[in-house]
């Protein structure tokens, strides 16, 4: 089976989120699982510069505000799988992210942007601009790639089967509605009953309405997005598929996080053997300034810092952790508020209190290692990638009962503790009162060493593989392109 993905961002080369883990991992599983699979980037400065052996497949010529673009073929490095790059220089060679310009702000031209790349994507899919190689399936990653979903369905005639996943359904790529007469699409398609949300143009409607199948990516994310609760204005769209919207649980790639690997911990270490653990929270204590004491649990933080992350709850909930004599590593920025007030915390409390407000990969797998907790109090959670890393490292998550979070961490109750089957805490509320008595469990637990380790063991013996994600994506595939 051919597989076309198409994605904004792909780790190690861009990412600013776990969509660039999935992108990543997800189709190098596949071609283990025997599908023929290609990939369709942005010609983005970090990609065009390290795809390997690029040769020009067509040029397309002026398209979506770009004098010139060309489709080029060649491999990724680290995995070598095909990939179609997308080289428009105007329109992607820049600095900034993907998204936003160097000043924070969303380039001005984003709908035009991300509207070749579905363009693109749609067309190669017909077998319009590569003959040798047409795929039976189109898969598309979020409201960046969204649009190849209508292109395919109104210009591009094809007999790939659409896939779209919702990796967030609260950014939504929503856009001016003057910008629908950039996209060359037929009119009819600015209607409720196309790409128009509340008199804006909304890429990631384009994706929900004309894929053949809707995924997210958790079971549990699917249910909640179809309600008014999480559905971001969208639950009645995504309820009119009915049983065409599924969950398929993100996984780990361990070729990546792996404490028995990771050259980048300060000892590695697994299950059976947890020295290396407390001699990776003692240099993390050690490198942020913190007091090297190895009976102070430390809370590692590795995210966004949003309302939608929960650090609000966070923040809220800290002066009682710092109380009960725990410490806080945090790696992450976003809003000003947060950083600002996370910061003023660490010149406070220096010995316990540590703040990163920058995106660094190696520092990440740094705190994840060293903490013996992982704060992730989210008020929704499509999947969650940070509390798979830590469950994977012996690090307990502490996180609210939403979406994927649901899915991956079995709450340490008396039950669950008898049975063997606790990975972590999780909680209810979205309150800082409800996290502090989470943490206050947690706390207890910590106390009693044979316990604390029985959960950590538990938490390492999960297994969340992409070899599992990639089998349930490939049964999918096969009922699209049978009905």
């Amino acid at each position: 089976m051919k597989v076309l993905q198409v994605a904004a961002e792909i780790f190690p080369l861009v990412k600013t989120g776990g969509l660039a883990d999935v992108a990543g991992a997800l189709p190098q599983a596949l071609a283990r699982a025997g599908a023929d699979v290609r990939l369709v980037l942005p010609g983005l400065p970090a990609i065009a510069d390290a795809v390997l052996h690029q040769k020009t497949v067509c040029e397309i010529g002026a398209a979506f505000g770009a004098a010139r673009v060309r489709l080029t073929l060649g491999t990724m490095p680290y995995s070598g799988l095909p990939v179609y790059v997308v080289d428009a220089p105007y329109l992607y060679r820049r600095g900034g992210s993907p998204y936003q310009a160097p000043d924070g702000n969303e380039w001005s031209d984003n709908a035009q942007r991300f509207a070749l790349l579905g363009w693109v994507a749609a067309h190669i899919a017909a077998g319009e601009f590569d003959p040798d190689w047409v795929p039976d399936v189109l898969h598309t990653h979020d409201w960046h790639a969204a649009m190849a979903c209508a292109y395919a369905h109104a210009h591009a005639p094809t007999r790939a089967a659409r896939v779209f996943t919702v990796h967030n359904l609260a950014y939504q790529g929503l856009f001016p509605a003057g910008d629908f007469n950039l996209l060359g699409l037929p009119a009819r398609y600015m209607a409720a009953s196309g790409v128009e949300y509340h008199s804006q143009l909304s890429f990631m409607k384009a994706g929900l309405k004309f894929a053949d199948r809707v995924t997210t990516v958790s079971p549990t994310y699917a249910r909640e997005i179809a309600t008014h609760e999480y559905g971001c204005g969208l639950d009645g769209v995504i309820r009119g598929r009915g049983g065409d919207v599924c969950g398929i649980l993100n996984g780990v790639d361990p070729e990546v996080w792996n404490p028995a690997t990771d050259a980048g911990i300060a000892k590695r270490y697994q299950a059976d053997s947890l020295v290396g653990k407390a001699v990776c929270k003692h240099a993390l204590q050690t490198e942020l300034g913190l007091e090297r004491r190895a009976d102070a649990p430390v809370f590692g933080v590795v995210s966004r810092l949003t309302s939608q992350k929960g650090l609000d709850l966070v923040l809220a909930a800290l002066p009682g952790i710092l109380q009960r004599g725990g410490q806080l590593a945090l790696q992450g920025n976003g809003d000003r508020a947060l950083e600002a007030a996370f910061e003023g915390a660490a010149r406070a409390h220096p010995a316990q209190v540590a703040v990163r407000t920058v995106y660094d990969e190696a520092l990440a797998h740094r705190i994840i290692a060293g903490s013996d907790a992982l704060l992730m109090p989210s008020r929704f959670e499509p999947c969650g990638l940070t509390q798979l890393y830590a469950l994977r490292y012996g690090t307990l998550p502490v996180v609210r009962r939403v979406g994927g979070l649901v899915d991956t961490v079995v709450d340490a109750t008396d039950e669950t503790i008898r049975t063997d089957r606790a990975t972590g805490f999780s909680f209810e509320p979205a309150s800082s009162m409800a996290l502090e008595v989470t943490v206050d469990r947690l706390l207890h637990a910590f106390g009693q060493p044979a316990l604390w380790q029985q959960l950590m063991r538990r938490a390492m013996a999960q297994e969340f593989s992409w070899d599992v994600a990639a089998a349930s994506y490939m049964r999918l595939y096969a009922q699209c392109r049978t009905k």
